[in-house]
């Protein structure tokens, strides 16, 4: 009886804490969620679609499946999991501000332009200005995280044996920080933004135009189905990806840009590296990785990370952005920031 009252009382305690939490912050824990759970999961094929665009001649040849076996055999189980640590720790701030960010930009813009509806405009717009705004705040973990996955190091046997001979130019996150800022200060830890940034403005719009633009047509009794959420999130993801990822390989190689030989030239601006890439390493280079991306992005990643998030949402009971906006664009006296929650 004891322990039913305790955790009765704990439940009573939680959900006070939940209806007393403002609900951008709500928005920034589903978010952060959402963003470390999809993280986790696809990180060893990230891990390889990394490989795939920066160390070409070595794991291009080998195919998915050649660089699985060449991964686990030199580096073990956990060198799927290399850099993944950065990835989290860059995820889940950034999905917080992504996710976060898109509802108020969407907030913001129905109160400044209450004629202009609810139509995909609003959710693109709102998705590019939180995606940059999100990559703006946590791109150094990014560069971070991609300098780590970008090593190959042999397992302790393995170099005993003296088949791996490669030596470890980074410990972890912090000693990566450090170095590359000794190295170029802060330029250097924002190597590649520009790209990034290029890819980010579509893509993010796109993904949030999608993903919102087929919900719309989903039947009122599917609105909650795990399934639909995953389908809508898989197809938003695959196309918003298609349009954009040549300047994902742009980032890539410019974030490894001082890792590589000193006779590899050197990537300037972000057309610049797009024209020198295509003429130097094929056309070809430039969707280096996509089946994996497709993989990664497509079905877990963006699929997860919308469903776990609208899934958080509902646990943290986050308002509707429905009605709330509804009384916005339909009762033009009623233009508080407090009558729109989501």
């Amino acid at each position: 009886m004891a322990t039913r009252r305790e955790g009765g009382e704990t439940n009573v305690y939680l959900n006070r804490v939940i209806d007393a939490m403002p609900v951008f912050a709500k928005e920034l824990i589903a978010g952060g969620v959402a963003g470390g759970v999809a993280k986790t999961v696809v990180a060893p094929l990230e891990r390889i679609k990394i490989l795939f665009q920066t160390r070409r001649s070595e794991y291009q040849s080998l195919g998915l499946f050649g660089s699985v076996k060449k991964i686990a055999k030199t580096e073990g189980p956990m060198g799927f999991y290399r850099g993944n640590g950065a990835s989290v720790a860059r995820i889940v701030p950034y999905a917080a501000l992504h996710y976060m960010s898109y509802e108020q930009y969407r907030r913001w813009i129905i109160l400044a332009f209450p004629e202009g509806g609810r139509g995909p405009v609003l959710d693109l717009v709102a998705g590019s200005l939180s995606g940059g705004t999100a990559v703006l705040f946590t791109y150094p973990l990014d560069l971070v995280r991609t300098k780590l996955a970008y090593q190959v190091v042999g397992s302790p046997k393995l170099q005993l044996q003296g088949i791996i001979t490669n030596g470890q130019l980074y410990k972890g996150i912090v000693d990566c920080f450090s170095k590359t800022y000794k190295e170029a200060g802060l330029r250097g830890l924002y190597r590649g933004v520009a790209p990034s940034l290029y890819g980010i403005f579509p893509y993010a719009g796109l993904k949030f135009y999608f993903y919102e633009k087929m919900k719309r047509y989903v039947p009122p009794e599917q609105k909650n189905s795990i399934l639909v959420k995953l389908v809508c999130g898989s197809v938003a993801g695959l196309l918003g990806q298609t349009f954009t990822y040549p300047l994902d390989v742009v980032r890539r190689q410019m974030q490894v840009q001082r890792l590589l030989a000193s006779n590899t030239p050197e990537l300037k601006g972000t057309m610049e590296s797009l024209v020198l890439i295509a003429k130097t390493q094929g056309w070809k280079q430039l969707f280096s990785g996509l089946s994996i991306n497709y993989l990664k992005v497509v079905v877990p990643s963006v699929a997860i990370g919308f469903t776990v998030y609208d899934v958080m949402k509902a646990h943290l009971r986050v308002p509707s952005r429905d009605e709330p906006v509804n009384e916005v664009v339909t009762d033009k006296r009623n233009t508080q920031p407090s009558s729109i929650h989501s």
